[in-house]
């Protein structure tokens, strides 16, 4: 099928996805994509006790609305169903120090992926020896820093690594625990951007080419590094157990080999993580309870065939944690009805915020859901795309919903399921400030990241100094 030539956006028409359906009252939430303690009454969207126009005339619009209850709720549900887990919080989703406090406070491990993510749970007190530090290609100044600071795992992903660990391992006089990340050659079932255990990609060493025995090899070899075991992720937005169950067999594969031609028994194993979350009706997640048993099974059946220990195992949950903790509130700017071929007309809802806080959608295609936030309206749904305030034409927030006809300026619109990567993608596109990160509970507000100022902006802009 040929794609349109404007791109994805205008490729469905006026009629929206299959999916979605006609809502029987707009002014109805739907649970499962909201945070717990979302509820409205009188049409006023209230989360964490806070009713949405309150929090927007203390704080302003648009603003990211994070729930703590949910947060921690989720936090405890992976804790509890993986007890036997070793769980990370994968802080790429969202983090800041208030929430990596949270991840602790819930006994859960914390896994980084920069020095600055490093920064961040250094500052809010974590306790190294419960953070794992991944990423790709991390600098010699990443790692001596990892390593003075007793990170408690250094995931590695290339052979250039492994002899840049082991060189700064030697001149600390440190021991650094290593885990390999390895690629499965599994595709999970996702954006293609976010797919990470195919081949064709920038993560790991391919257990298929040789490179992940090979790697083995190297760390057992390299002096100043102990090897923990093997490292797997898959991708992202995965809702069942199918994928975990293929790489699984194929890592744990590696794993008898190791033992039985280099006589090393590898005591752990990170199965990934990349558990979906219900962003709109068409997404149907596994609760984490349903996910440990099916995945712990998983491993022991294979460990069962192969002979082999079952090594202690860890996830990385991040957007399941977070992701339905946390909305977006906007402020409506403009309603433009737009004409479309055969008299079909497709109504644009412009909010005052867009792809600097919500990159998701125009990246990985992503759809979202909304509702109107400051009012109950009897009018009957039209369906809209709301749009965001930059200049792009892919500035879209969410491509397709049914909204009251009466929508208008002055209106505040939340969109949930925005706690994954909204934040932590942000950018300041045309200038704009990113928004703000409240944290709400018990009917009272906090804020976590402050709205960002115009003397934000300008303080990097050196021009005036030279």
């Amino acid at each position: 099928m040929r794609a349109h030539e404007a791109g994805w956006a205008h490729a469905e028409g006026p009629k929206g996805p299959s999916w979605l359906r006609l809502p029987a009252d707009t002014n109805e939430l739907v649970s499962h994509l909201w945070s717990t303690t979302a509820t409205k009454v009188d049409g006023v969207l209230e989360v964490g006790g806070v009713a949405l126009p309150d929090l927007v005339a203390e704080h302003g619009s648009p603003a990211y609305v994070l729930d703590e209850a949910d947060f921690r709720a989720r936090a405890g549900a992976f804790r509890d169903a993986f007890a036997a887990y070793d769980v990370f919080y994968a802080g790429k989703a969202f983090l800041s120090t208030t929430t990596a406090r949270w991840v602790a406070e819930e006994g859960l491990c914390l896994d980084v992926c920069s020095g600055g993510e490093l920064t961040v749970a250094e500052r809010a007190g974590f306790d190294m020896s419960r953070v794992g530090f991944h990423g790709n290609n991390k600098t010699v100044a990443e790692l001596r820093r990892a390593v003075r600071l007793g990170v408690g795992r250094v995931i590695v992903d290339s052979f250039s690594e492994i002899e840049r660990l082991a060189a700064v391992a030697t001149e600390l006089g440190a021991t650094a625990r290593v885990m390999i990340r390895v690629t499965a050659g599994v595709e999970a079932h996702t954006h293609e951007y976010i797919a990470t255990a195919h081949e064709d990609q920038k993560f790991g060493f391919s257990i298929t080419s040789g490179d992940a025995f090979a790697a083995v090899r190297q760390v057992q070899d390299a002096p100043g590094l102990e090897l923990l075991g093997l490292h797997s992720h898959i991708g992202s937005q995965i809702f069942d157990s199918s994928g975990f169950e293929v790489a699984a067999r194929r890592v744990l594969a590696l794993q008898a080999r190791v033992s039985e031609e280099l006589g090393v028994t590898l005591p752990e194993m990170d199965l990934g993580g990349g558990f979906g979350i219900a962003y709109t009706t068409q997404d149907d997640p596994s609760d984490p309870a349903q996910l440990a048993t099916e995945m712990t099974k998983i491993v022991e059946h294979e460990c069962r065939a192969l002979g082999i220990p079952e090594p202690h195992l860890s996830i990385e949950p991040g957007r399941a944690i977070v992701g339905p903790a946390m909305c977006t509130v906007y402020e409506v700017g403009t309603v433009k009805p737009v004409a479309l071929d055969g008299g079909a007309v497709r109504t644009y809802v412009s909010v005052d915020g867009g792809m600097s806080d919500n990159i998701r959608t125009a990246l990985y295609d992503a759809d979202y859901s909304c509702t109107l936030a400051s009012r109950s309206s009897e009018a009957p749904p039209v369906l809209a795309r709301v749009v965001g305030k930059h200049c792009e034409a892919g500035d879209i927030v969410v491509k397709d919903e049914f909204l009251p006809a009466d929508v208008a300026p002055g209106d505040l619109l939340a969109v949930p399921g925005t706690g994954a990567y909204c934040r932590s993608m942000a950018s300041n596109y045309n200038h704009a400030l990113r928004p703000p990160v409240i944290a709400v509970r018990d009917g009272a507000t906090r804020v976590v990241v402050r709205r960002e100022t115009e003397d934000d902006l300008l303080a990097t802009d050196v021009g005036d100094e030279q």
